[in-house]
């Protein structure tokens, strides 16, 4: 059989193959331009910035809703501002950076009120185990107040990465001391070698020791008032590394001594006495233990006594106390006739020619003087 003229010739594989490439090529042209046409509507332009605030932008969008006054003012607070790199700072997000800070503020210590009442009410702890509690309670709540802060803020921390390590370093460096007298703080709680209301003996810039009671322990120092109402304010980490005298650590109980000296021709026995009737005479002191009078030794012109008591409120004074101990003893000492002797010298001198000599022309002049 022969084909006719007017049927056409079949198609070969290889022009097949040559219209499907050219099909493939086109369609991978039409992807591109489309891929280049999306790509294009993602691609950020080169003049847009990131807000380092980015919960500022979505304030602006929800006020601006609600008032077009408002939007206004908000888009002219907006528009003052500077760009560091890709990132934007304007006066409206320091502005809003200004009121979650207070916010945060005020939410922290509302709340650590609350936890305080609560801790108060609703545990049996002692005086240094619920400061403890109020101190852990008072760190938590504001560790989360500032992470709803920076949620709320919505702060893109990446774009401080440039700052952070030197700012890192120096905050380091600055409050050091600040973390390790808060550390101290609560290991003296914790151990309870310290807490409100135990006297400790305190000293001043001049080296005089004088006595004084815990009024509240701090993040970075204790609070102690002495009898002349003078607080001093002592770092946690000094009560840690340096000798503390606590009065009132284990039992509230302290001995107080004051010496007292008569003289030679006294009855002693009458002495003894007399010291236990003084102190018996004077309130603050504990029948319990019993006071103790001692003859410490002889003296170059007294006989030496110590009249040893206990007071068991060091906190309202220990000069005081004494002071009233010595005023009952010279009043009973002077109804008595008991001496109280003060140092006194013998002068003996050799009789010699030349002394004689002094003693007459002393006389002599003497005698023209009359």
């Amino acid at each position: 059989m022969s084909n006719t003229g007017d049927t056409p010739p079949p198609e070969t594989p290889a022009a097949e193959g040559a219209e499907g490439a050219d099909g493939a090529i086109a369609d991978a042209e039409a992807a591109v331009e489309n891929g280049g046409e999306a790509l294009g509507d993602i691609a950020p332009s080169p003049d847009a910035s990131e807000d380092i605030v980015s919960g500022a932008n979505a304030l602006k969008d929800a006020v601006s809703e609600q008032s077009v006054t408002v939007a206004s003012i908000i888009e002219r607070l907006d528009a003052f501002g500077f760009t560091i790199d890709d990132t934007r700072i304007s006066a409206w997000s320091i502005l809003v950076v200004i009121m979650v800070l207070l916010g945060v503020i005020v939410f922290a210590r509302l709340a650590s009120k609350l936890a305080h009442k609560a801790l108060g009410k609703l545990t049996r702890f002692d005086a240094s185990q619920r400061l403890l509690a109020e101190k852990l309670a008072t760190i938590v709540v504001w560790a989360f107040a500032i992470l709803i802060g920076i949620d709320m803020l919505g702060i893109d921390l990446t774009a401080l990465a440039v700052f952070s390590g030197a700012f890192g370093l120096a905050i380091g460096f600055g409050l050091q001391k600040t973390f390790g007298n808060l550390l101290a703080g609560i290991l003296l709680l914790m151990d309870k070698s310290i807490k409100p209301g135990d006297v400790i003996s305190v000293a001043d810039s001049a080296g005089n020791e004088g006595f004084g009671q815990i009024r509240k322990i701090g993040i970075r120092a204790i609070s102690v008032v002495t009898r002349d109402q003078t607080e001093y304010l002592i770092p946690n980490e000094n009560l840690m590394i340096n000798q503390v005298v606590n009065w009132s650590y284990s039992s509230r109980e302290v001995r107080v001594k004051a010496p007292v000296g008569v003289s030679y021709g006294s009855d002693l026995d009458l002495v003894t006495k007399l010291l236990y009737q003084a102190v018996d005479d004077t309130p603050r002191v504990l029948d319990t233990p019993k006071p103790r009078v001692n003859l410490m030794g002889f003296g170059n012109s007294s006989v030496d006594f110590e009249v040893r008591f206990w007071i068991l409120d060091p906190e309202e004074g220990m000069a005081n106390i004494r002071s009233d101990i010595y005023m009952r003893i010279w009043q009973l000492f002077k109804e008595h006739d008991i001496e109280i002797p003060f140092p006194q010298n013998d002068l003996n001198l050799r009789d010699n020619a030349q002394f004689q000599q002094l003693v007459s022309a002393i006389g002599g002049r003497g005698a023209k003087g009359e």
